[in-house]
């Protein structure tokens, strides 16, 4: 049974899964976060909230690729992908935090797409950061 889990495609779907549930994960914990209900609002046609929460998607993503690609143990690539996470949630509120003029979750929640992209940059652009430092 042991050599079952060697098989690529079985550990590939393991990763796959497990990532997913991350996944599930960090989107209700970024739900939480903002000050907007995500789905609503993408439902809804805005499009800056779908550029803010796709970025934090392919954010996340892009951190447990890396993860992935560092680690032997499944267990190690959910500690440092779920760490990344945190990261990339501590950077929005960075990013709250440096534009004080800016009400970034109103603003994003009024469908200011500018607002939106930056956020998208934002956890895209740290998740190779981010990623790039995963030992």
């Amino acid at each position: 049974m042991d050599s079952f889990w060697h098989y690529p495609i079985v550990e590939m779907t393991g990763y796959y899964t497990v990532v997913i549930l991350c996944l599930i994960v960090s989107m209700a914990l970024f739900e939480v976060v903002t000050k907007y209900n995500n789905w609503q609002q993408i439902k809804a046609g805005n499009v800056a909230v779908s550029l803010a929460t796709g970025g934090k998607i392919l954010g996340i993503c892009n951190v447990f690729r890396y993860s992935i690609e560092s680690h032997s143990t499944l267990l190690t690539t959910i500690g440092w992908g779920m760490f990344g996470f945190v990261l990339l949630i501590l950077a929005y509120f960075l990013f709250e935090f440096v534009t004080p003029t800016i009400d970034v979750d109103k603003e994003i929640a009024k469908d200011n797409r500018a607002v939106g992209f930056i956020s998208f940059t934002i956890s895209v652009g740290l998740s190779f950061v981010i990623g790039a430092n995963i030992p």
